[in-house]
């Protein structure tokens, strides 16, 4: 008995902000009334301009603005990128010198992205059950969490890739002059660190683009008195293991405003 708008307004409140389409797709089951709405081209045309912005004004090659939406390569929102690395460090000799202790080192890398272009970056040694649960909104206390912005790039080789600016939250620090009120203090250089990161989006097994392979990660030290950057590249080695999607359900329980 509500009205066709009425209906519309409360399936956008079920995608939502983070882009819930897989709620979307679950209301579809309902009846046949429900499956014309979630069908609705606008929804899909305003998803799909919220994840590629202005590169997906035309349809052309996709049937609908579904089809875009399910075969164009993207990061998935309703989840978080986890990888697990493991090495092996050396220890301290004994003070007889008849051993060395060797240490078994592991660690995650965390990647959650969200529909508006920010991405949140964590390396912890916690595991993912006591971690997960903090990276849902961006608001996070983590201390240790990079926050940043990330940008699609589609290659000529038909090759999509990911490419991140993430930096450390800022904190102001008060400072104490009583500290220092009977010598001249040599004020520290500030300066800016951020790292710029690059990740190849794939597909593996039955899940599709659940997989973010490295290709590229630097970090740049910026002086703020004289704007000099020095950049520092990593070689991407054993230590970066591929990136796989977890999905989270907790990331999609909730709704803060429609799409």
């Amino acid at each position: 008995a509500l009205p066709m708008e009425v209906l519309m307004y409360i399936f956008r409140w079920v995608v939502s902000s983070d882009l819930d389409l897989r709620s979307l797709e679950q209301l579809s089951l309902v009846c046949r009334g429900f499956y014309i709405c979630a069908r609705d081209p606008e929804i899909w045309h305003q998803v799909c301009l919220k994840i590629w912005g202005r590169s997906c004004n035309k349809l052309v090659p996709y049937a609908s603005w579904r089809d875009m939406f399910l075969e164009r390569p993207r990061v998935r929102f309703d989840g978080v990128y986890v990888s697990k690395t493991k090495y092996i460090r050396q220890g301290e000799q004994s003070l007889d010198g008849f051993y060395r202790a060797w240490h078994q080192v592991e660690y995650y890398r965390y990647l959650r992205f969200f529909p508006d272009g920010q991405v949140m970056m964590l390396t912890t040694p916690e595991d993912p059950q006591s971690i997960v649960p903090r990276l849902r909104t961006k608001n996070t206390r983590t201390d240790a969490i990079l926050l940043g912005h990330y940008r699609l790039s589609q290659e000529t080789d038909n090759q999509t890739k990911v490419f991140a600016v993430i930096m450390k939250k800022k904190e102001e620090k008060p400072v104490d002059y009583h500290k220092y009120r009977y010598f001249r203090r040599v004020p520290a250089q500030e300066t800016d660190h951020s790292f710029h990161v690059g990740l190849q989006l794939c597909s593996s097994g039955r899940q599709r683009f659940n997989k973010l392979v490295w290709i590229h990660h630097s970090c740049h030290i910026t002086c703020r008195s004289t704007g000099e950057t020095a950049v520092t590249t990593f070689d991407i080695d054993k230590m970066y293991t591929p990136l796989f999607f977890a999905r989270v359900k907790s990331f999609t329980a909730y709704s803060e405003k429609p799409l």
